[in-house]
């Protein structure tokens, strides 16, 4: 049977999130402990929301939860296995079954229902999935504990159309992507549960959140007040730090600026129906506009939210009609003023994309209404002859004064260093510095850390077929290589500058064609833009950050 849910936890009884988080540290309810109980191969099968290892994993927690603490919270907020309510009062003494049914965290069992298994009579459930949740902070390793709605693997029947998702791969993926730089005012615009909060509060003065969805405020609103003390928030006094505002898209801030916006708005392309209504729409992903229209209205209104010298980190999807590049179509989207930055991770056909998102919502539970789905979806972009669908992360600014002009557009499926934002960072700093040092022959250049040289050659060869340059870090990119630009990369040490060294090489190798020398000065720009080449101020300002390290 399918249990009642109710509409969001409770924020309002501030002693009993104190007493809350008081359990939780007292239980040591955090990630490494929660990994160290399950063991690698149960805790990576969480990961894949596969919940049977974990089960096993926890057995002892089943038969006597008040010896096994950290096991028993597992078993109730991350596996939905109910708990008697005397096992509860056990395991959170000063919260007790009684505070989590008033913060709405827990729900009765009906009498001889099942949930994994036998529940006894009496016994709770988890109502939303609660876990622990960390990253690397400026200043160490912060630990929130974040709640969210229960997921497929933790429920029975199709999600709600209100669902409020938790920590999945697209809000780690927009975590990593951001560049983590201090600034006055950020915007988190969809906010969900609140992860871009948390983080965007380690780096932010103020922080605006909003959400169409009242339950994902609520949600917030719970996480930010259970969580003040690592937030450095005063739960007394919360707008000091964060405000929540309920509105579409970039309503609830019209007229506003923000010196960083990040965003992973409800991008997934669904069709749409005349008989359609809104409370039918899975609102954590979908946002009721036809296609990629979401996308493309969020992109194309950048230039009314950021500040100068303002970026804007977000996610989305873009349809690729037939015969066309994806990077025409996203690049008319960006406004006047703003510039792009786009990479493109990851590019599947309409089939494909029907599959993931039907599973997503558990829609194969229902298979009369999954094929019609499907068939929808298939029917929806062959009408905009949408021959595959992209997914990507873009980076957008309001450049000052000053600064390069980013319209770069790039297809980049392989590994990249997570997390890539830092590195995304240095990029768009570089971009800068060539932009205010357009002659690169005065400039001494040096080889980044992370790079290597590979030569490829036949058998009895004299000389190498294939010189490439390969990152170990960051984009991890390679770049093949002639001869001469290889020989100028082994040059660059600090000591000569590039217009020295390209002489050298001119006069080494005999060419003494105008277009040698600018040429080769052309391509090293090129590897400074690319990482592999970093000029030597920048080289020794990331060395003394470092060393500080």
């Amino acid at each position: 049977m399918t249990r009642p849910q109710i509409a969001a936890p409770a924020f309002d009884r501030p002693e009993l999130l104190r007493a809350l988080a008081e359990d939780f540290a007292m239980a040591d309810y955090t990630v490494d402990a929660v990994a160290d109980l399950l063991g690698h191969e149960a805790h990576a099968a969480l990961a894949r929301d596969q919940i049977v290892p974990a089960l096993v994993a926890t057995r002892a927690a089943a038969e006597d939860p008040a010896g096994e603490p950290l096991g028993a919270l597992v078993r109730f907020f991350l596996l939905a296995c109910p708990l008697p309510a005397t096992a509860v009062d056990d395991v959170l003494p000063r919260t007790r079954s009684e505070g989590l049914l008033a913060l709405g965290l827990a729900e009765p069992v009906p009498d001889g229902s099942e949930h994994h298994g036998w529940a006894p009579d009496g016994a709770l459930a988890a109502a939303v999935d609660l876990r622990p949740y960390a990253w690397d902070a400026e200043g160490g390793q912060k630990e929130v504990w974040v709640a969210s709605d229960l997921a497929a693997h933790q429920r029975e029947g199709v999600l709600r159309t209100d669902h409020v998702l938790g920590i999945g791969q697209a809000s780690t993926t927009l975590v990593q992507t951001t560049a983590r730089r201090r600034v006055d005012r950020a915007l988190d615009l969809g906010t969900g549960c609140g992860i871009q909060t948390f983080h965007l509060l380690g780096h932010a003065r103020h922080v605006v959140a909003t959400d169409i969805s009242d339950r994902a405020l609520a949600f917030t609103r719970f996480n930010l007040l259970l969580n003040a003390h690592t937030l450095e928030i005063d739960p007394e006094r919360p707008e000091d730090r964060v405000e929540l505002r309920k509105g579409s898209l970039l309503e609830p801030v019209a007229g506003e600026r923000f010196d960083l916006v990040v965003s992973n708005p409800p991008f997934v392309i669904t069709p749409r129906t005349s008989q359609e209504r809104a409370e039918d729409q899975f609102t954590y992903r979908d946002g009721g506009l036809p296609g990629d229209q979401l996308v493309a209205t969020v992109v194309a209104g950048m230039g009314e939210v950021l500040a100068e010298c303002g970026t804007a980190q977000m996610l989305g999807n873009w349809e690729i009609p037939a015969g066309s590049a994806w990077h025409e179509r996203v690049r008319a989207w960006v406004p006047e003023g703003v510039d792009a930055w786009v990479l493109e991770r990851e590019e599947v056909d309409p089939g494909q994309y029907a599959e993931t998102w039907l599973a997503d919502v558990s829609q194969h539970r229902e298979p009369h209404s999954y094929e019609a789905a499907y068939a929808a979806y298939l029917a929806d972009f062959a009408s905009r002859g949408t021959a595959s669908i992209g997914f990507g992360a873009l980076w957008l600014r309001r450049p000052a004064p000053g600064q390069a002009w980013l319209d770069r557009f790039e297809e980049l499926t392989h590994p990249l260093e997570q997390p890539i934002g830092p590195h995304w960072a240095a990029a768009v700093e570089r971009a800068d510095w060539l932009a205010s040092h357009p002659d690169l022959a005065r400039e001494r250049l040096v080889v980044a850390a992370d790079v290597t040289e590979e030569r490829h050659q036949r058998p009895g060869a004299e000389h190498p077929g294939v010189i490439l340059l390969r990152q170990g870090a960051g984009f991890r990119r390679t770049n093949l290589m002639s001869t001469e630009l290889a020989g100028f990369v082994s040059a660059c040490d600090g000591e000569l500058t590039a217009g020295q060294i390209a002489s050298a090489l001119a006069a080494l190798l005999n060419r003494d064609e105008p277009g040698f020398r600018s040429g080769l000065l052309a391509e090293a720009a090129n590897l400074v833009a690319d990482g592999f080449l970093i000029p030597g101020v920048l080289h020794a300002r990331e060395s003394e950050d470092g060393a500080r390290g």
